[in-house]
């Protein structure tokens, strides 16, 4: 069956069909409202979420289907020290798909490698985050009419910013693309995604430090907080979660066809008076989320007897020569994971950990 592990287990071509559905769902609602009826959706957060988890729901409900799960890993059985490939077992058992989010990085492909029932990635850890990407390009589609020739800039917390390192693998596909890599040092983007995605595909970058200075030729502005649940340095923390800041003054600056993204919670890194600018759509781009997951959820229904697309065909692999050391792998808790490394560039003995996509050698 199909699974959404990565933005790049959909080609795309399937991506354009899934951003029609969309389309379409927004255009005819009653046409949808009973297509999942009898099917249930598990959701499985181990993660506080608000807007992913109830956006599921939302979308699920929509199409007339039923919602069980929980959105606390406290409240599941991983308290009692259950592994995720024996949870995605049972919750097979129950439901029809699941949406799964937990802070480990690589917990969905695991989940997905021991279902019986299509596994939607809710997002891992500081890997990625392919339905917010999805919400991303929905909203991109439906302002600008395409993809290709676009100058995106992405602001804030490059490192750890999943949705960041989805969007840029979902980009990559497309013709003309630029990043502008707004970041402090601490926080540039991790050198798996240069050398995998943006180095391969030759895709035009730069990365600065200043914002202001460089807002005038953007198409797209990706703003992110600065997470705080994913440093293990909270002195690190606090010296840099107030590095961006966007504010009337800078949006002055901007072009006038420059459209605002941003996956949300804000904290403090968009003034509230920047709402009010037509160009500011992050609020939208949430209600996107819910349209683009109804199209997802059907999809994935529809093909649910289907071969998996998720493999490794594209790699070599090596079983058990290498330990990922990062500490919030899912190979680091799962009970007797195999590690398994795949040669990424065997020019230039390249690497990493199936699960996370860390460096392994």
């Amino acid at each position: 069956m199909n699974h959404l592990i990565d933005i790049t287990d959909f080609s795309v071509e399937e991506l354009k069909d899934l951003l029609d559905s969309a389309l379409d769902i927004i255009k005819n609602p009653e046409k949808y409202q009973e297509k999942c009826k009898h099917k249930k959706l598990a959701t499985l957060f181990f993660e506080p979420s608000t807007r992913t988890r109830l956006s599921f729901e939302a979308a699920m409900y929509e199409l007339g289907g039923n919602v069980i799960g929980f959105s606390d890993g406290a409240s599941s059985s991983a308290t009692k020290g259950e592994s995720i490939a024996d949870t995605a077992k049972i919750v097979s058992n129950y439901a029809d798909i699941i949406a799964m989010r937990s802070p480990k990085e690589g917990a969905a492909l695991v989940a997905s490698l021991n279902s019986s029932i299509p596994v939607i990635n809710a997002g891992d850890g500081g890997h990625c985050h392919p339905t917010q990407t999805l919400a991303d390009l929905l909203t991109i589609y439906r302002e600008k009419g395409t993809f290709d020739n676009l100058t995106v800039g992405l602001c804030g917390d490059l490192k750890y910013g999943r949705t960041v390192h989805s969007l840029i693998a979902a980009l990559s596909r497309y013709k003309g693309i630029k990043l502008v890599l707004i970041s402090p040092k601490e926080l540039r983007i991790p050198a798996n995604v240069l050398e995998d995605i943006i180095i391969p595909n030759k895709m035009e970058y730069i990365e600065v430090e200043n914002l202001e200075e460089n807002i005038s030729n953007l198409d797209v502005l990706y703003m992110t907080r600065i997470q705080r649940e994913r440093f293990t340095d909270m002195n690190e923390y606090e010296r840099l979660k107030n590095s961006y800041v966007l504010d009337v003054n800078k949006m002055n600056k901007a072009p006038s066809k420059m459209i605002v993204l941003h996956p949300l919670p804000r904290v403090n890194e968009i003034s509230v008076k920047v709402d009010s600018d037509p160009r500011a759509l992050y609020f939208k781009q949430a209600l996107n989320g819910k349209y683009i997951r109804m199209a997802l959820i059907l999809k994935l229904l529809s093909e649910k007897d289907k071969v998996t697309k998720f493999s490794f065909e594209n790699n070599k692999l090596l079983y058990n020569k290498y330990k990922c050391n990062n500490p919030k792998c899912i190979c680091q808790t799962e009970q007797e994971l195999e590690q398994i490394s795949k040669i990424v560039d065997e020019k230039n003995n390249v690497v990493r950990c199936i699960y996370c996509e860390q460096r392994t050698n």
